[in-house]
């Protein structure tokens, strides 16, 4: 099996095909021209910095290139690096196409459905159902596909359907433990608050935020969907509020992008349940290059921290 770039340790040399799923052109303090890379295959990415670029290199290596990339691994504040020492674009007769390069949840679009259908079945408030599963089948494909994020979290095809079931899986479990809680409300709530996300980013490659997510920005795209989603099957009941609130208010702060605190029981907690799922997937990844007994390297998501790896069992 091929080693993926996430798996190479500081010191190795590489000579691979990678897809660039980033790429921003900067100035060094000395006015020279250089390009930041973000370099992915199936195991996840990498950042590369490309030096003395001249305009044509822009064009050459824009996102969504497939390049043959040389070059060692090397370790930056933390955080493993590639140094580049050749690249070049793919050439079409080496036959590589951008979905090899892709990350991807492990289970298929078919499997995630299935699975977020079922809690859809399992609701009993009418309203509810009905403005989720509206919402889900008008934006389904997208659902299925879209990332979650364009870095740090889920952040690969499929990832926003793979964090809502997940999600829901840790809903699922509160709701037997907190039986106080308004299963339905969760539910939907869990299913709803980032499909926002398939107007904020452009898509599963190389993703990138659109000018409306910049401008709007997932949580307002999302209350305006309810309620067009309201409006469209005639229901005028409290449910829209709820589930309007628990959107505005996933992020948790002002501070982190909310535009209102959670201010009812299934929106607290299902902020904390996003914020656990974000949290173990970006654990799990970067620990799944760490060795035991090692720390991981420095992920800035979670305040920069490195993570010890165990070695027991």
């Amino acid at each position: 099996m091929t080693k993926g770039i996430t798996q190479y340790e500081v010191g190795e040399t590489v000579d691979v095909f990678l897809l660039i799923k980033q790429s921003a052109k900067g100035v060094t303090t000395t006015g020279n021209p250089f390009m930041s890379l973000v370099l992915q295959d199936k195991s996840g990415d990498i950042e590369a910095k490309l030096w003395d670029t001249k305009d044509e290199h822009e064009k050459l290596y824009a996102a969504e290139t497939i390049v043959r990339v040389g070059g060692e691994i090397h370790n930056y504040r933390g955080k493993n690096q590639l140094r580049i020492k050749s690249i070049r674009p793919a050439r079409p007769e080496e036959n590589q196409t951008i979905a090899d390069l892709l990350p991807s949840a492990e289970k298929s679009t078919e499997q995630l459905l299935e699975e977020v259908l079922q809690y859809l079945f399992e609701m009993e408030n009418p309203q509810l159902q009905r403005i989720t599963r509206h919402i889900l089948k008008k934006y389904q494909q997208e659902f299925l596909t879209y990332p979650a994020a364009t870095r740090n979290h889920h952040d690969y095809v499929s990832g926003l359907a793979d964090h809502v079931a997940s999600m829901l899986r840790l809903g699922k479990a509160l709701c037997d433990i907190y039986p106080s809680l308004n299963r339905d409300l969760l539910y939907s709530g869990i299913i709803l608050h980032d499909i926002g996300k398939v107007f904020e980013l452009s898509g599963p490659i190389a993703t990138t935020y659109t000018v409306k997510g910049n401008l709007i920005g997932h949580i307002s795209i999302m209350v305006t969907e309810i309620e067009k989603a309201a409006e469209e099957l005639g229901i005028d009941s409290e449910e829209v509020l709820l589930l309007q609130h628990i959107v505005l208010s996933h992020h948790g702060k002002e501070e982190w992008g909310s535009p209102k605190k959670p201010m009812i029981k299934e929106a607290e907690i299902l902020h904390y349940i996003d914020n656990i799922d974000a949290k173990m997937m970006m654990l799990d990844r970067a620990l799944g290059k760490t060795k035991p007994g090692e720390f991981s390297e420095r992920v800035f998501a979670l305040d920069n921290r490195s993570f010890y790896k165990p070695t027991i069992e």
